[in-house]
């Protein structure tokens, strides 16, 4: 069953700008959907359309099973989580958990049982007391969440609540994030413009770029198959090679490489490969001589050639070293190819 179904969306401002280009996009009960992309692609325009704090200008928006294009944002039974918290200073985090619950007029027994509950789900009982100066980054954003979980919405709306966090601090919360939404079942809609955190949180990844989607799917599929060359570089880290070859007869040509594919395509196109594919061989066809190397500490990004067009690696290259020279394989079914004109996959 829908939650959310966007269709044929569209934001134009009054200077013309155009925002989001007929987006369609539907939300099961229960999922969470990440939207991801560059700045500027569209992705918190989107997310503000959803709430209503932004009109639509062309399409419809329904949710839980009404349109909600007309409908003002406190009627429309969302829950927003912000990048910046934005946390009442001079209210204790009991009073941030209860202040809109108090608004909609909610018996007081009612209230100090969601507050309770929530406090219990996010593990923050002991700060109840606390005013938000005198919790952690963490902290605020937990109370941030509960102050969404009181609510019991339709649908969750986290814009990059993340990003103010240290790189340590993200990962913990995140995986908090994925474990509450699931216990709570409720839908979400998580924007982001990392990579790393829409493959690792999403049911599905919705790619954007300059306000169209690229790609919907799960992130397996999108990282396996991406549609399209820009998909193919903005996920994954490092991105996925991409090379222009001429394709003739099951051999892509680069440069004076000959480079197996399966596909009966020919002509120009796109060849892609994800680096971790590429396999290490002193039997392989292809020699490289290796231009720099990257530690990540588990392993290393190891940059070269491949037919004069630049080429990573990240499999096992440990004593690897600028000047070295290795022999790599290129499996056929592990390459992509992609319209060298449009982008889109072939």
């Amino acid at each position: 069953m829908k939650t959310l179904d966007i269709r044929n969306v569209v934001k134009r401002y009054p200077n013309g700008t155009l925002a989001v280009k007929g987006v369609n996009v539907a939300v099961e009960e229960g999922e969470l959907v990440v939207f991801v992309g560059p700045s500027g692609c569209g992705k918190s325009t989107l997310l503000r359309m959803i709430a209503g704090l932004e009109d639509v200008t062309e399409g419809e928006i329904e949710l839980a099973g009404r349109v909600v294009n007309d409908i003002e944002p406190a009627e429309r039974n969302i829950a927003m989580v912000f990048q910046n918290y934005a946390l009442y200073p001079h209210m204790t985090v009991r009073g941030n958990l209860s202040y809109g619950l108090r608004n909609r007029g909610l018996p007081k027994d009612e209230i100090a049982r969601k507050v309770a509950e929530a406090a219990r789900i996010l593990q923050i009982e002991e700060y109840l007391d606390r005013k938000p100066r005198q919790l952690s980054g963490g902290q605020r954003q937990r109370v941030a969440m509960g102050r969404a979980i009181v609510r019991d919405p339709a649908i969750f709306l986290f814009d990059e609540p993340l990003s103010n966090l240290d790189a340590k601090l993200r990962n913990q919360m995140r995986l908090e994030l994925k474990q509450l939404q699931r216990r709570l079942r409720t839908a979400a809609i998580y924007v982001t413009h990392d990579q790393v955190e829409a493959m690792t949180l999403a049911d599905r990844i919705v790619v954007l770029n300059a306000g169209e989607v690229e790609q919907i799917g799960t992130p397996e599929e999108v990282y396996e198959s991406p549609a399209s060359t820009f998909v193919a570089g903005f996920i994954g880290a490092p991105p996925m090679n991409l090379l222009e070859v001429v394709v003739e007869g099951g051999v892509a040509l680069v440069g004076g490489e000959r480079v197996a594919v399966a596909s009966r395509h020919a002509g120009p196109a796109i060849l892609g490969i994800r680096p971790e594919r590429v396999q290490i061989d002193p039997e392989g066809a292809h020699e490289m001589e290796v231009e720099a190397v990257e530690e990540l500490g588990a392993t290393r990004l190891v940059h070269a050639r491949l037919g004069n067009q630049p080429f990573t690696i990240t499999q096992d290259a440990r004593e690897a070293r600028p000047g070295d020279r290795f022999r790599v394989t290129i499996p056929p079914g592990e390459v992509s190819l992609f319209d060298r004109g449009t982008g889109r996959r072939i």
